[in-house]
């Protein structure tokens, strides 16, 4: 396939997987098609409810299907002003309602099929014809799952996972169809109608399985302990990273979201602290199934306690150092703050001019050591001449 150079590799990543996902998904739609119309047809005229209900089955396939290629489309859009996270959760939201939707009617049939269970003259037994299309559906659906989810594989899609299970649990479905339709044949006529709420419970326990893990996700549930261990270590291995704490995650369909504060030398420059962040940052994202990550970079451990968080601003200790120095300090010095363990280091370069007079130096020393002694903003102030850098 060729790309224009201005389209990033992630556009051409997700433009494959939206037509290999869209492809699978008219195979399903067109082997559901088959499977829910004889299925019905050959079951109201069999008269096994059975596999009537097991085409409705497939005809919760079919509307799943639609669903899914719908929710594909829309989850392969780029990220945008009002989503900049991108819309692959609308993959979630999508399974979520497939979930809801086979709990529903799996219930249904359960209850449908209690009721006529109740009733002996709805005993009836079923003709050959039944056997034979549940046979097929068996068949049919096994090899519908094993596609499915070998795409779902190559893609990492939840959805089409989802939508591959959902296969998986018809191909259940049809087992047990096939034994109560056979059971049925073979004088136990009651089989027939407890195949078919046997059918409805897989259904619901389906459903619900899909349902409660998309709703982990849209409840921000992080990633597994194994995983986490994994980031972890490629964050730790990063060159300049001392320490690692409030390493947060969340899912974002078949990816994830990162947070991680990492401990750097506390006086480094502003510029080398970010080098190391991104360095940080572009490991994760090359080593994981990751969307992006954000690494905050702490001079200290703060993950307990912040210390420095109530100390006045830059703006307010040069004003307060000017005035407890009495105006000794000469004006436009370079001044280094470091906020670290509740208290302020400060490094004062004085220019070539002031350094000259070895007087104003002794004198402004005696001044910073007395105000150290007893001082509740800064721990140390180190005077650094600029002629001896």
């Amino acid at each position: 396939m060729n790309v224009p150079e201005s389209v990033s590799p992630f556009a051409v990543t997700d433009l494959a997987r939206y037509q290999a996902a869209r492809r699978s998904t008219l195979v399903s739609m067109a082997v559901n098609v088959g499977l829910t119309v004889l299925q019905i047809a050959v079951g109201f005229f069999a008269r096994s409810q059975a596999l009537i209900a097991d085409g409705l089955h497939s005809l919760s396939d079919l509307l799943s299907d639609f669903l899914v290629l719908w929710a594909n489309r829309h989850s392969a859009k780029a990220a945008d002003q009002e989503h900049p996270y991108g819309h692959r959760r609308i993959e979630t939201a999508a399974t979520l309602l497939l979930g809801v939707f086979l709990v529903g009617l799996g219930i249904a049939l359960m209850l449908a099929a209690g009721i006529r269970l109740q009733d002996p003259g709805n005993l009836t037994r079923v003709h050959y014809a039944a056997l034979v299309m549940a046979v097929v559906t068996l068949v049919a659906k096994e090899g519908l799952f094993r596609y499915l989810l070998a795409v779902a594989k190559r893609l990492r899609s939840q959805m089409l996972a989802a939508n591959a299970w959902h296969s998986r649990s018809d191909a259940a479905s049809s087992l047990v169809v096939v034994v109560g339709v056979a059971g049925n044949l073979l004088g136990l006529t009651f089989l027939d109608l407890l195949a078919a709420a046997v059918v409805g419970f897989l259904i619901v326990h389906m459903g619900w399985r899909l349902g409660y893990g998309a709703l982990q996700e849209l409840v921000d549930t992080g990633l597994s302990e194994e995983e986490l261990a994994k980031i972890r270590a490629t964050l730790i291995s990063t060159p300049g990273v001392r320490g690692l704490h409030e390493l947060r995650t969340r899912r974002m369909a078949d990816q994830a979201l990162v947070d991680a504060h990492i401990l750097v030398d506390p006086r480094i420059s502003v510029s080398e602290g970010h080098y190391i962040a991104e360095q940080a940052r572009s490991r994760v994202l090359a080593q994981h199934n990751v969307l992006d990550v954000m690494v905050h970079i702490d001079p200290e451990d703060d993950a307990s306690a912040k210390p420095s968080l109530d100390l006045p601003d830059r703006a307010f200790l040069l004003r307060y150092l000017d005035e407890r120095l009495d105006g000794a300090l000469p004006r436009g010095q370079k001044t280094v703050l470091h906020y670290l363990n509740g208290k302020v280091e400060a490094e004062i370069y004085l220019d070539r001019a002031f350094c000259s007079d070895p007087d104003k130096v002794v004198a402004l020393q005696r001044r910073v050591d007395a105000l150290l002694r007893d001082d509740p903003y800064f721990r140390s102030i180190v005077l650094r001449r600029l002629n001896a850098l």
